[in-house]
């Protein structure tokens, strides 16, 4: 049992240390001695548990896919679809101005280097879709206004908040979502509400 919570804890070590030389030296330029090093690793325990850079780049975004996950799931709670979807931009945006993991995870998911598909941006658009759809379903959309038409305007926002936020972390700030929610929430939201 200690082995596996040793294993583990290097695991996870190295992910940390990985996403955070992602994100300093992209995906390229950094190097596996770095991230080792900078774990607290050896060379050795990092190709035990990584067999290269692309496969700990995929566990970053992993972890990054399930970090978001966790929290889209917390913002479901915030009442109805229109708050969680508040709610998860929100915390999206914490994420990642806090979390190197989800910051890298990111920043890999739809790297033209890496050649990979933007994974992780295809979950963040899916789950907002979904919640768009429910909003729509429980009648919480205005007049005129239906999940089809606002999940692009939503999706793009966040996303491109999410890229701008990379290199200056006041788009990523609460104030800037609030402001974004003043201006998207009376045009999106039902009379009613």
């Amino acid at each position: 049992m200690v082995k596996q919570e040793r294993a583990a804890r290097t695991r996870q070590a190295l992910i940390r240390a990985g996403a955070e030389v992602f994100t300093e030296e992209g995906f390229t330029l950094a190097s596996l001695a770095t991230i080792s090093r900078r774990a607290g690793v050896s060379r050795g325990a990092l190709h035990f548990h990584f067999e290269n850079k692309k496969v700990l780049a995929d566990a970053v975004v992993e972890e990054a896919a399930t970090a978001v996950a966790r929290m889209t799931g917390e913002a479901e709670g915030a009442g109805d679809a229109l708050a969680a979807l508040v709610a998860a931009t929100h915390g999206l945006m914490g994420k990642l101005a806090d979390d190197t993991v989800v910051r890298a995870g990111f920043e890999l998911s739809g790297g033209p280097v890496r050649g990979t598909d933007a994974a992780l941006r295809r979950q963040w658009q899916s789950w907002v879709e979904g919640t768009l759809e429910r909003a729509e379903r429980d009648g919480l959309l205005a007049d005129g206004t239906s999940s089809e038409r606002a999940a692009p305007a939503i999706v793009a926002a966040t996303v491109g908040f999410e890229v701008l936020g990379a290199r200056d972390p006041e788009w990523l700030s609460g104030e800037r979502m609030a402001r974004f929610w003043e201006l998207m929430l009376p045009r999106l939201a039902a009379a009613t509400r």
